[in-house]
């Protein structure tokens, strides 16, 4: 049974708060965002890079908030649609969308760390919104290449520092220090505290280290249509680009 605009409102407000503000039938769950019409505002800035119809394709959305991204995806005709987060909260409320708006997704509660438990690779893999919010970025990267991305990766994080983008070479020698300094040189901002009064806001590229981060891990930039946002296919990887795998519990 549909709800109405009051039931909406008054579900919208037990679930709350929210950070992705979704057109529920007319009633938003976020309209006062900070960001304005977040992620809406920014997905229209790049939704014309990714292909219209994925009719037959498969999407795996990790950190999937409230299922903007996602719902947007299943929109598209994607055949299957698997959102996953950490947080209960956040999954709550996609779930809430995704009955409300009547769209087929299914959800699961996993860390990024560990998609290789999903066992399959997906057509498109989105990754928007949690690169800055781990503290080993660059594994998750590896993970994601190594289990899940067949094909498309749409990736976003925010960026801070230079935008500049500085040509490499391959290798430098080991004098070589002024380069460590040129603004355009990948580099990794790390947030020992807080940033934005967030406690799980970690490493934030600048926007060399956003791209030299998704080549590291197998990923070929195939556009670039919004500042903070690529679109990526998998790609040929380095032998020594692979993730890691700690041991857990005792050994002795």
């Amino acid at each position: 049974m549909a709800l109405s605009a009051d039931e909406l409102k008054q579900k919208i407000e037990t679930l709350g708060p929210w950070f992705h503000n979704i057109d529920l039938g007319g009633v938003w769950t976020a309209p006062n965002h900070f960001l304005g019409d977040y992620p809406g505002r920014k997905y229209r800035r790049f939704a014309d890079a990714i292909p219209a119809d994925l009719t037959g394709k498969s999407v795996l959305d990790i950190g999937c908030n409230a299922g903007f991204y996602s719902l947007e995806m299943k929109k598209r005709g994607a055949d299957r649609v698997l959102a996953v987060d950490f947080d209960d909260h956040y999954l709550d409320q996609a779930r809430f969308v995704a009955e409300t708006a009547g769209a087929d997704i299914e959800f699961r509660k996993l860390s990024v760390y560990d998609v290789g438990a999903l066992g399959e690779k997906f057509d498109v893999v989105i990754f928007m919104g949690v690169l800055y919010h781990l503290r080993h970025p660059l594994l998750a990267l590896d993970l994601i290449r190594e289990h899940v991305a067949k094909d498309l990766l749409v990736f976003q994080s925010m960026q801070r520092g230079s935008t500049e983008i500085l040509p490499l070479e391959s290798d430098y020698p080991f004098t070589e220090t002024a380069i460590f300094d040129q603004p355009g040189y990948p580099k990794l901002h790390l947030i020992e505290q807080r940033y934005s009064n967030d406690p799980t806001n970690w490493f934030v590229p600048n926007a060399a280290a956003a791209e030299a981060l998704l080549r590291s891990a197998g990923f070929e930039i195939i556009s670039h249509p919004e500042q903070e946002v690529y679109i990526c296919r998998t790609a040929a990887q380095s032998p020594y680009a692979k993730p890691v795998y700690p041991a857990t519990g005792a050994t002795a």
